[in-house]
């Protein structure tokens, strides 16, 4: 099997899992950005030596994990968040009535902070490691409903400021994509009621102590890499968490 890929002869089986990997390879590496096409599964193929068969299946496996997507007739694409209906694109709060629309992201601040020992352990960086901090608020229909404090690795975004921020209106994964060319590929969230206090409880529009949804996520990209650490604070007054198993 013929790659330009450093690692081009991967010993585990089936062989489409290897073109599967042959072709991650090549989305971490860059050689095809979020919202480029990739090769044709004739170019593929050949540049693989095998089946088109094989390629089909090994591209239908990235497409089912939202990591390429087919255009029918254009042919296949990386999988971008630049879309507008993808700006938000795993927030799961929708309201109680109705559905979630025209969604504004507002930055409160930034600042360049040293992460504490269970955020750099998140992180997968050594404690102390120089990170970003984006403080912001989600407001679906002009309503303060989400809080956010989303803390980034210096070391993957490096020279992000927040002008980068306000440049891009505050739609962070869009930004990731087109200015540091980091998409985020899945996230894992953990969720618990906690009681809001103090500024969380002034930029939510809640009474002190009252109970407000906490979500905790970290955000990888390829490879399995963390890349985003993020708490959310939720009034689910009106809204609620919502979600799809499938």
């Amino acid at each position: 099997m013929k790659s330009t890929s450093s690692s081009s002869s991967p010993a585990y089986q089936p062989l489409y899992r290897q073109i599967k990997h042959l072709i991650t390879e090549s989305l971490m590496s860059g050689e095809w950005r979020p919202g480029e096409p990739i090769p044709s599964e004739f170019e593929l193929a050949q540049r693989y030596n095998v089946s088109q068969g094989t390629v089909r299946k090994a591209i239908s496996e990235l497409a089912h994990q939202n990591l390429l997507v087919r255009h029918q007739g254009k042919g296949t694409f990386v999988a971008s968040h630049s879309e507008e209906r993808k700006n938000f694109p795993f927030l799961r709060i929708t309201p109680d009535r109705g559905s979630l629309d025209a969604v504004s992201a507002t930055l409160i601040d930034f600042w360049r902070i040293k992460l504490d020992a269970d955020s750099a352990r998140k992180l997968a960086v050594a404690e102390a490691a120089s990170a970003y901090l984006i403080r912001r608020l989600l407001a679906p229909a002009g309503a303060s409903v989400v809080y956010e404090e989303i803390r980034l690795p210096a070391t993957v975004f490096e020279g992000l400021s927040a002008e980068t921020v306000d440049l891009h209106h505050c739609m962070l994964y869009s930004m990731y994509e087109s200015a540091f060319q980091v998409r985020i590929v899945h996230v894992d969230e953990r969720i618990k009621a906690v009681a809001a206090e103090g500024e969380i409880a002034a930029r939510l529009d809640v009474e002190e102590a009252s109970a407000v949804l906490l979500i905790d996520r970290v955000a990888y990209t390829y490879g399995d890499k963390p890349v985003e650490l993020r708490r959310s604070y939720c009034n689910t007054r009106e809204h609620h968490y919502r979600n799809r198993i499938v």
